[in-house]
This record gives structure tokens, C-alpha cells and sequence, in this order.
């Protein structure tokens, strides 16, 4: 299984076995990793917003339009922004490392 190492706000890192073909949102789900995901990966919200690592934003294939325009809503947006439901888990993905953003907006509620 690919590893995935999530940076948390607090500044701890968490290395999570992640599962192939899984979402990064329903991986960090799965191994108790604080994201929140309210449109349970609909992209129909931003709150599954992640920073990927400068190293390893451009192994990732290109966000689309509609994942682009969702980020617009998300709160602290890098250049290297994702939403991690839009992320799958593939073994090229080995060693990937995100950092969990301090807060999100939840434009749902």
C-alpha cells in the first residue's frame, strides 16, 4: 500500500498506509486523520482542502475546471492547493506528502 504522510496543524506528521484507488479524503478518513469532507466527495464544497508538497504538486494529474472553481472557496489557498477528494491513490503516489490546512470554510451550513 502506498504511504502517505499528512502534516497536521498542530505540526505533527502522520504517516497513513493509504488504499489504491481510494480518495485522499476517504484515506485520511479512514485513519482517523481530521478532515471533514461535508459534501462527502461530491466536490460540492471545499472543506476536504489540502496542500500538497511543492515536491509532489506536479506528479499529480491537472485539477479540473469544477475542482478549480471550488477551491476558489477554500480558505488559505496556496498555489499548490487540491481538494482531497479529488486525489486518488495510486502507487506512484508512494511517499506523497500534504499538509492539512489550520481551518476550512464550510459554505454548506
Amino acid at each position: 500500500m502506498p504511504k502517505v504522510i499528512f502534516e497536521l496543524p498542530a505540526g505533527e506528521r502522520r504517516e497513513i498506509d493509504a488504499e489504491q484507488g481510494k480518495s485522499l479524503l476517504v484515506a485520511a478518513q479512514q485513519n482517523d486523520i481530521d478532515i471533514e469532507g461535508a459534501c462527502e466527495g461530491a466536490m460540492a464544497c471545499s472543506t476536504c482542502h489540502l496542500i500538497v508538497s511543492e515536491g509532489w504538486f506536479e506528479k499529480l494529474p491537472d485539477a479540473s475546471e469544477e475542482e478549480e472553481d471550488m477551491l476558489d472557496l477554500a480558505y488559505g489557498l496556496t498555489r499548490t492547493s487540491r481538494l482531497g477528494c479529488q486525489i486518488t491513490v495510486t502507487e506512484d503516489l508512494d511517499g506523497l506528502v500534504i499538509r492539512v490546512p489550520d481551518e476550512t470554510r464550510n459554505m454548506m451550513i
